[in-house]
């Protein structure tokens, strides 16, 4: 009786979808009650696409205990923010200008980015979340990437009076290509070595952090794609917004069904 019951134990606990674990952004609901808040369309590429089960945790560290987190979870996204990495963070003075910031999310962020590698807990990063690991690993980057002589304007279009455009199709449309090296993890995973993708950021990689590998680069040559080396399962970055349409771009489908599979991997190496 006791074995029977430990069987199906063990056989349950091998058929339960990987856990997740989605990083929760600061936010402030009418200017009074503080928050943390995650967009919907990490949580459902996820479970929609990567087949795990979603579980937002906090930014925050007081309240946030990275071993105790990674004990339960089989993998970590770490989304786009409107926040910008505090400058601080890679020795660069802060200005108004590139405001907002979350320093409580960077604390956990940077923090959690090495613990994933070192760990094994597969790690996917998704615009913040790519610039989050290259200062992780001790990179920095530029406040403002459209200021660089050379560099377009990465940011989500906007009408004309300023406002950002009501349309999320014409925001999230593909707006440049991306050059992928040639035989990295990034062309084997999508069988190519040239995509397409949407651009909705300002900050950017300036200095690739030491473990830091280069693999997808913009026309205008924004570090667009990253992995971590000598990580012991999936640990990529992605500047542009990958969670968008996983369901039916085929780029950002194989990325998150690669995570997926690297989810069960890690799942059944710790059965």
């Amino acid at each position: 009786m006791f074995g029977e019951s430990s069987y199906r134990r063990g056989a349950e606990r091998q058929m339960r979808k990987p856990v997740v674990g989605v990083i929760g952004n600061a936010h402030r609901v009418e200017n009074r009650f503080q928050v943390q808040m995650v967009g919907e369309r990490n949580l459902r590429a996820v479970a929609e696409v990567s087949g795990g089960l979603p579980m937002m945790f906090a930014g925050a560290p007081d309240i946030t205990d990275i071993g105790a987190l990674l004990d339960v979870v089989d993998g970590i996204v770490l989304t786009g923010a409107r926040a910008n990495v505090h400058p601080t963070r890679f020795n660069v003075d802060p200005c108004e200008r590139h405001e907002p910031y979350d320093i409580h999310r960077d604390e956990v962020a940077l923090a959690l980015s090495v613990a994933c590698v070192a760990r094994g807990v597969p790690l996917f990063g998704i615009c913040r979340g790519l610039q989050e690991m290259n200062v992780a690993f001790g990179g920095s980057l530029h406040p403002e990437i459209r200021e660089i002589p050379g560099r377009m304007n990465h940011r989500m279009p906007r009408l004309e009076n300023g406002e950002i455009h009501p349309d999320p199709t014409v925001v999230f449309a593909d707006r440049h290509d991306v050059e992928l090296t040639p035989g990295g993890a990034f062309a084997r995973l999508l069988g190519c070595e040239k995509i397409r993708v949407n651009s909705l950021h300002g900050q950017g990689i300036l200095d690739p952090g030491k473990r830091v590998l280069v693999e997808g680069v913009a026309e205008d040559g924004t570090i667009e794609a990253i992995r971590i080396a000598e990580a012991p399962t999936f640990a990529l970055g992605v500047q542009w917004h990958a969670e968008y349409d996983p369901q039916h771009n085929p780029v950002n489908r194989k990325l998150f069904e690669a995570f997926g599979e690297a989810l069960v991997a890690r799942q059944r190496a710790a059965a």
